[in-house]
């Protein structure tokens, strides 16, 4: 959900910044915007679905390709939030034409701040509980290969 929400304010994101007139102080262009960072929910909307599937299916492969699109996810968002800081704690003047656009984006961005936090919050929690069911699976699969060396 939150990568849809994500696809959603970078549509947003883009018919906002593309109806900006050339004014004398120029259009802003934040670096969020330039970089696609909402874009990025795709990557979140691909760890979501691996985990569901690694929950359904419980399969060694699944639960690997899960914890690794739950790191990725943590790494993108956490390289989305630092952007988003840089973006919302410099801000250049703009002109007036554009201001409300401006202030309106800039009201998104902060919008997006909560949110790639609680996307890292989700990934982390879910990367870990994906570290923990594979190594009870490679307890169980070390237990039975003793068992089955011990009953010969």
């Amino acid at each position: 959900m939150i990568g849809i929400f994500h696809i959603f304010m970078w549509y947003f994101l883009l018919v906002l910044y593309m109806g900006q007139i050339k004014g004398v102080f120029g259009t802003y262009e934040p670096i969020t915007y330039k970089t696609g960072c909402a874009f990025w929910g795709v990557f979140y909307i691909v760890s979501g679905v691996s985990s569901i599937r690694s929950t359904q299916n419980s399969s060694r492969y699944l639960s690997i390709w899960a914890l690794t699109m739950n790191i990725f996810s943590v790494i993108t968002a956490l390289i989305a939030l630092s952007l988003t800081i840089v973006e919302l704690s410099s801000f250049n003047t703009v002109s007036y034409r554009n201001y409300g656009q401006a202030k309106l984006g800039r009201e998104v961005s902060r919008i997006l701040l909560t949110t790639y936090l609680l996307e890292i919050a989700i990934a982390f929690a879910h990367a870990i509980c994906c570290c923990s069911q594979l190594a009870t699976k490679s307890e169980d699969v070390s237990i039975n290969t003793e068992d089955i060396e011990s009953s010969s």
